[in-house]
C-alpha cells in the first residue's frame, strides 16, 4: 500500500509540473501574440485581424492537446525529452506570432511550428507504448488503443496536411507577391488556415469528450488493483 501511495504521489507531482510548464509557455506565446497584435488592433488594420484569430486558435489547440497528453500519458518518471520538445515548439510558435503583419513569414514559421509538433507527436509514441505495457487491464487497453489511433491519425494525415498547407501558402506569397501581398489575396489563404484550425479544435474537443469515460474507467481499474503499474 505504501508503494502504491508513493507512486500515486509521484504521478501527481509530475502531472503538476507538466501543467505548470504548459501554462507558462502558452502564457508566453499569448504575450507575444498580444504584443504583435496591439498596433494591428488599435490602429484598425483590419487586414491582419484574421491572423490574430488564427494565433488564438493555435494557442487553444496547443494547450488542449497538451492537457489531453498530460491526463492520459504523463506519469512518473519525468520525461525530459518530451518537455524539451514542448519548449522548442513554444519558441517556434512565439516567433511565428511575431510575424503577424508579414504573411509570407507567418506561413513559413507556421510550417516550422507544425514540423516541430510532428516531431513531438512522434516522440510521444514511446510514451503511449510505455502506458500500454503497464495499463494492465481491459479499460486501460481500450483507452490507449484509442489514444494510439489518434496519435497515428495526427502523424500520418492531420499534421502533414497542415504542414503542406502552410508551405503552399508561403510559396504562393513569395512567388506571386503582386497577387497575394499587393492585392491582399493572402486573406483567402489565412481564411483557409482559420477554417482548418477551427475544424481541428472541434476535433480535439470531441476527442476529449469521447475519451473522458475511458479515462475514468481506466483510473477506476488502476485504483481498484492498487495502482501497482511499475
Amino acid at each position: 500500500m505504501k508503494a502504491s501511495t508513493g507512486r500515486t504521489e509521484l504521478d501527481a507531482m509530475i502531472v503538476e509540473i507538466e501543467l505548470t510548464l504548459v501554462s507558462i509557455i502558452q502564457g508566453i506565446a499569448l504575450t507575444v501574440l498580444i504584443e504583435s497584435s496591439r498596433d494591428v488592433i488599435t490602429e484598425l488594420k483590419f487586414i491582419y485581424w484574421p491572423y490574430v484569430l488564427a494565433g488564438l486558435l493555435v494557442i487553444f489547440i496547443f494547450w488542449s492537446r497538451a492537457v489531453l497528453h498530460i491526463i492520459t500519458l504523463i506519469r512518473w518518471p519525468l520525461e525530459f525529452g518530451h518537455n524539451f520538445l514542448y519548449i522548442g515548439c513554444a519558441l517556434v510558435e512565439a516567433v511565428s506570432f511575431a510575424q503577424l503583419a508579414n504573411p509570407g513569414n507567418w506561413f513559413t514559421f507556421g510550417a516550422a511550428f507544425i514540423a516541430a509538433g510532428w516531431l513531438l507527436f512522434f516522440y510521444d509514441l514511446r510514451l503511449i507504448h510505455a502506458r500500454q505495457r503497464d495499463s494492465g487491464g481491459q479499460a486501460g487497453n481500450r483507452l490507449y488503443d484509442r489514444v494510439k489511433r489518434d496519435q497515428w491519425l495526427n502523424l500520418a494525415l492531420l499534421l502533414p496536411g497542415v504542414f503542406v498547407l502552410n508551405v503552399v501558402c508561403a510559396i504562393c506569397i513569395r512567388t506571386w507577391p503582386e497577387i497575394f501581398r499587393h492585392n491582399n489575396a493572402h486573406l483567402w489563404l489565412i481564411a483557409v488556415q482559420i477554417v482548418g484550425f477551427a475544424g481541428y479544435l472541434v476535433y480535439v474537443v470531441r476527442f476529449y469528450l469521447d475519451l473522458a469515460p475511458l479515462i475514468a474507467d481506466a483510473h477506476r481499474e488502476w485504483h481498484g488493483r492498487g495502482d501497482n503499474r511499475d
